[in-house]
């Protein structure tokens, strides 16, 4: 039987190595003993920081063991994600998105670790026990505002496009400068994903 995890990280902070083993056995370097995904799962819980890799090659499987994770959690019927998000993630694999969908569901997580302490407020008892609508939505607001400045932090011309609008125009014997393709297709991406997002998002009543 695996030994509990630890969630100690070693000094310096450094992540704790996970091997995987050709058996898929999990081998926590730190405590010197086999653990198990569920252990992996209060690890994450604890706040421990690893990397899982292959035993043999030393390739990164953070990603994959991660996932089973979830999978194993899912299976146990503690549901968190829902169907239609699964449906709609899945939808963005090999789609022109999905480039910026990592991004943009990176900013959102750590939106909401940031304000979980005052979810789990609204939760105790602070609206007589009624879900937060109105609350989660303004976040999602909130949160589709910060993904765009995430975009512009990640994309420097991204706010610079009405700045080129604006410019005077050249003289009619100059030739037209070429279009800025790369450029233009970020920004159709970026418009595209705020128009869905608005679309899965629920609307204000007056």
């Amino acid at each position: 039987m695996a030994e509990p995890a630890e969630a100690k990280n070693p000094p310096g902070d450094r992540p704790i190595i996970i091997k995987k083993y050709a058996n898929r056995r999990l081998y926590n370097t730190a405590t010197s003993s086999y653990v198990t995904l569920e252990n992996l799962a209060a690890m994450v819980k604890e706040g421990a920081e690893f990397v899982v890799q292959d035993a043999k090659t030393g390739e990164d499987l953070t990603r994959s063991v991660l996932t089973q994770i979830i999978v194993e959690l899912e299976g146990k019927g503690q549901n968190l994600l829902p169907i239609s998000f699964l449906r709609q993630l899945i939808g963005f694999y090999g789609d022109s998105l999905q480039a910026l969908v990592p991004s943009y569901l990176d900013v959102t997580m750590q939106s909401f670790c940031k304000n979980q302490e005052q979810m789990r407020d609204y939760f105790r008892g602070a609206l007589g026990g009624m879900f937060p609508f109105n609350q989660l939505e303004e976040m999602g607001r909130k949160n589709v505002a910060m993904f765009e400045q995430a975009m512009k932090m990640f994309t420097p011309f991204y706010g610079n496009a009405g700045a080129k609008a604006a410019a005077p125009a050249a003289p009619a014997a100059t030739p037209e400068p070429a279009r800025d393709t790369a450029l233009d297709e970020l920004k159709d991406q970026v418009r595209a994903l705020r128009e869905q997002l608005n679309a899965i998002m629920p609307k204000k009543e007056d």
